[in-house]
């Protein structure tokens, strides 16, 4: 087995990603590798019907940043804290599962972490959609987190 030095959280701050982090913090700390935290933002899409009342989307989308933004650099400054090295980095693009697996390819990760349900909360068969396209097109090993999992 090749010792693992880098590990890659995708977050979308729910409590199953926090989840997923907290297992991620076991290994990192077993291997003394980095965390790599992303979080992706994915582009606005309203439906055509969605109403008439104009809105600048540049807006909305400089707001989620900025909270996202504030959001991943607590989670750094905590884990800094803790004594683990992060790299936190914030997306903007595509399908989240593509991202994932393109940075985790770019960045040489070792192992991705992540939870098998976010934010959307529905579940495609028996793992979130995102988290079914990053296991089958992974560079690398995937652990995936249920919700119920213990984090204690």
């Amino acid at each position: 087995m090749l010792p693992i030095t880098s590990i890659l959280i995708p977050i979308d701050f729910s409590q199953h990603s926090q989840n997923a982090l907290s297992y991620a913090k076991e290994w990192a700390k077993q291997w003394s590798a980095t965390i790599h935290l992303i979080h992706v933002i994915e582009p606005v899409i309203f439906p055509v019907d969605w109403g008439y009342t104009p809105v600048d989307l540049s807006d909305v989308e400089k707001e989620y940043e900025s909270a996202a933004e504030k959001e991943l650099n607590r989670i750094v400054e905590t884990l800094h804290t803790e004594g683990f090295s992060v790299i936190p980095h914030i997306i903007h693009g595509g399908r989240s599962s593509d991202e994932i697996n393109q940075y985790a390819k770019d960045h040489g990760i070792s192992m991705i972490c992540i939870a098998t349900n976010g934010r959307g909360g529905v579940e495609h068969l028996l793992l979130g959609s995102t988290t079914e396209r990053v296991v089958r097109k992974a560079p690398c090993p995937v652990l995936v987190i249920r919700p119920d999992a213990l984090t204690s």
